[in-house]
């Protein structure tokens, strides 16, 4: 377990570099914590803003956690690190951000958190936090179960300092002229340990394309071909800083150029170029074409794969083609049948609501079932009138309804009733039936029983269909009486005169004479003109 950290400030570009993803595949903000924002750049400016009542310049503290590989963290052993590595710190509940940085080499963690403690308004020191760094890393490492990795600071126990690891800047430098620090290690080191004096290792490092400086806040500084600058008592192995003083004290030092004075040095070295540096730009040269060599086999191989992959995916891509159109063309196909049905549909619902119209139209206006009673009582006395004049009867939609259906049932029941009753009856009988029944214009009698409004309904159309039949017997039986009157008289011999007054008698409509005031258009009695008033030419 590696842990590292300090204090800094520009919470902004922290913020920017922790969500960018770049050499880190994939950034992730796991946990804002103690802050009004809620977003991570606005939460770090926040934490900063805490020092704008304190005399503290770096008021944040970041802070890197790194298992050795290839182990990895669960979430909870994650939040467990950060709240002990915290706790040693001494900033335990503060404000505090973290965001996971994942690769496919390694995760690491990154914990911003704020220094400010904002009851007392004073910055938490930030002493000794590389032996509490340890400290908190030995302690997870038995913890989680991980390999013990030997620190600089804590638990040494007599053992050996070990080799610190670059710092950002050195490992930035490296970037940036190309030149590895374990490289620069291993040739010093070498030209150390041949040399018989500090002149004479002056001499082989300036043949190596180094340049000795005096340094300011150290004693020996040397300056690679790129313009790197080192620490000479780091690059050389196991060279302590107070041993390098002994062996460097016969060189005047101030004889040295400064550390900018030999960046200017190989500056013009480089330009004016020397034999030496031509000797290793002819190297680079020649290592440069034995990797693009390299380079361009692989490339060959990979286009010759890619080529027989590009064929394959060209295939597979007609063929996706080819498919897409088919299913365009059914679709379209299945679309114009979806379309023609439901245009006969359509058609089919119009011709249906057209027949139900007219059927509406014959019947009625409305559609609510006293509008089709009333129809269907109207249509029963038209069909009545016809066969009483013995027309054929006039056509009725066969398309009814259940109450149409059920009425009409009652109807023609009740005229079988009734015509099955009047033939069962004698002449005179029913001639006297019918005559009592002109006299009598009575209202039948109810009688008090409790019917529904269908019942009610279907009584008050009985009751109406009986008075139409009776009035139409009435006329019949009228007509039938003066035919036989006609046919009683006619078997009797008559004057011509006699016939004409029998005819006038049955024009008027009843059977004894009209009075006189209405015969005043009739042909005179030739008997009331004769002497006697008639009577004794009578006898």
């Amino acid at each position: 377990m590696i842990i590292k950290g300090g204090s800094r400030s520009a919470g902004a570009a922290l913020g920017h570099y922790l969500v960018k993803e770049g050499a880190n595949d994939r950034a992730t903000v796991l946990e804002i914590k103690g802050t009004v924002a809620q977003d991570l750049v606005g939460s770090l400016k926040e934490m900063e803003a805490y020092a704008e009542g304190t005399k503290c310049v770096n008021p944040l503290y970041h802070l890197m956690i790194s298992p050795e590989p290839p182990y990895r963290l669960s979430p909870e052993q994650k939040n467990e690190a950060v709240d002990l590595t915290l706790k040693k710190l001494g900033l335990e509940g503060h404000p505090r951000v973290v965001v996971e940085h994942d690769n496919e080499d390694r995760g690491h963690i990154h914990v911003v958190v704020a220094r400010i403690d904002l009851e007392t308004m004073t910055a938490v020191p930030d002493s000794h936090n590389f032996r509490k760094h340890e400290e908190a890393a030995r302690e997870l490492e038995r913890l989680f179960g991980h390999p013990r990795v030997q620190g600089a600071h804590a638990e040494r126990d007599g053992v050996e300092r070990p080799e610190r690891s670059p710092s950002r800047a050195e490992l930035r430098q490296e970037e940036r002229t190309g030149i590895k620090a374990k490289d620069v290690k291993a040739e010093v080191t070498a030209l150390f340990l041949a040399s018989n004096g500090p002149q004479q290792f002056k001499d082989a490092l300036e043949a190596g394309g180094y340049v000795l400086a005096k340094g300011d806040k150290r004693d020996f500084v040397i300056v690679d071909r790129g313009g790197g600058d080192h620490s000479l008592a780091r690059r050389i192995d196991g060279m302590k800083a107070a041993a390098l003083r002994d062996f460097m004290a016969p060189l005047d030092r101030n004889g040295l150029p400064t550390v900018e004075e030999a960046k200017g040095i190989v500056q013009d070295r480089m330009r004016a170029g020397s034999e030496f540096d031509r000797q290793c730009w002819e190297d680079a040269l020649t290592a440069n074409a034995i990797e693009r060599a390299k380079a361009d086999d692989i490339i060959r191989e990979r286009n010759a794969k890619q080529g027989v992959e590009v064929d394959r995916q060209q295939d597979a891509a007609a063929l996706a083609a080819t498919q897409w159109d088919d299913a365009l063309a059914a679709n379209a196909i299945e679309k114009d049948q979806q379309l023609r049905a439901e245009q006969a549909r359509r058609r089919g619902e119009w011709w249906e609501s057209h027949k139900q119209a007219l059927i509406e139209k014959a019947y009625g206006r409305g559609d609510d079932l006293v509008s089709q009673t009333q129809a269907a009582i109207k249509d029963d006395k038209r069909r009545q009138k016809a066969l009483d004049n013995e027309q054929p009867r006039p056509h009725r939609p066969s398309e009814r309804s259940e109450d149409e259906e059920r009425i009409a049932g009652l109807l023609d029941d009740h005229d079988h009733d009734r015509r099955k009753a009047y033939d069962s009856l004698s002449t005179p009988k029913r001639e006297d039936r019918a005559s009592a029944a002109s006299d009598n214009d009575q209202p039948r009698p109810q009688r008090p029983v409790e019917r529904s409004e269908d019942e009610e309904r279907i009584a008050r159309l009985l009751d109406d269909h009986d008075r139409d039949r009776r009035k139409a017997d009435d006329s019949g039986s009228t007509r039938k009486r003066d035919d036989r009157v006609s046919a009683a008289f006619e078997n009797i011999e008559m004057t011509e005169a006699q016939q004409q007054r029998m005819e006038r008698m049955l024009d008027t409509g009843d059977g004894e004479g009209a009075h006189s005031s209405e015969r005043d258009d009739l042909e005179p009695d030739r008997q009331r003109e004769a002497p006697g008033g008639g009577h004794t030419r009578s006898r």
